[in-house]
Formats: C-alpha cells, sequence, structure tokens
C-alpha cells in the first residue's frame, strides 16, 4: 500500500472504521429486536456477558496483545484467556437455557444467537483491521 496516495489511504481507514461501526450497530439492534418483536426482555441477560466478555482481557492483559495469540507462561495472561472462554460460552448459553425453560421463543433465540455472531465477526474483522503494519488502531 506504499503507492496509494494518502488522502486515498485515509479514506480507505475511514471505512475500515465505518465498516466496524455498522457491524457493532447491527448487532446491537440484532439483540433490542430479540426483545422487542416479542415483548420479552429477557434475552437482554446476555448483555451481561457481552460487556464482561473483554474485561479479563483488558486487566490482564493490558495492552500486550501479542501473548493473546500464543503459548504463555504467564499464569495472569491464561487466566484471562480462561476467564474469557467461559464469558463466550455464556453468551451462547443464556439464551439457550432461556429458551430451555421456554422464558423465551425460537424467534428470539435466533435473534440474540445471531446478535452474537454478529459481534463476534465485528471482533474478528477489528483483530484483521488492527493487524496492519501501520498501526493505525492502537488507540481504539
Amino acid at each position: 500500500m506504499a503507492d496509494i496516495p494518502r488522502h486515498l489511504r485515509a479514506c480507505l481507514d475511514m471505512g475500515k472504521i465505518a465498516f466496524l461501526a455498522i457491524l457493532v450497530s447491527g448487532g446491537i439492534v440484532l439483540q433490542i429486536l430479540a426483545c422487542a418483536l416479542y415483548n420479552n426482555w429477557w434475552p437482554m441477560l446476555s448483555v451481561i456477558m457481552y460487556v464482561l466478555l473483554p474485561m479479563p482481557l483488558l486487566f490482564f492483559a493490558g495492552s500486550d496483545s501479542t501473548s493473546l495469540f500464543n503459548e504463555s507462561d504467564n499464569s495472569w495472561i491464561n487466566a484471562a484467556k480462561f476467564m474469557t472462554g467461559a464469558s463466550a460460552v455464556g453468551s451462547i448459553a443464556i439464551p439457550s437455557i432461556l429458551k430451555h425453560a421456554g422464558l423465551i421463543g425460537w424467534g428470539a433465540l435466533a435473534f440474540d444467537l445471531s446478535s452474537y455472531v454478529v459481534f463476534l465477526v465485528a471482533i474478528l474483522c477489528y483483530i484483521c483491521v488492527g493487524d496492519d503494519s501501520d498501526n493505525y488502531y492502537s488507540y481504539i
């Protein structure tokens, strides 16, 4: 990308941020639709897990994101990986348990799980965007 003009490069970078914002907004809309369409606000419990999901990584890993993708001897990093995994499983388990208990219907479950998938795609896109050598997204 060294031969692309600077103004075009800035436009492409803003497009990446806009795409991430659209994905996150779509996930939020799906989560609200899971509740509003069926007049049942129980699916909002999974929002707790969405909020708790990044907390172990923020508290224990800090800004050292390279240690998250390889094997580490640091017990705090390993604890952060475990708690993040448990929160991710909880994001799927809460709507499934609510459906099994009869508190939500199939439609609300589908909207809730599709919201989770959209958030997951947004996180994966953020990781791919953050892999650039230019390091534009270190402030996000």
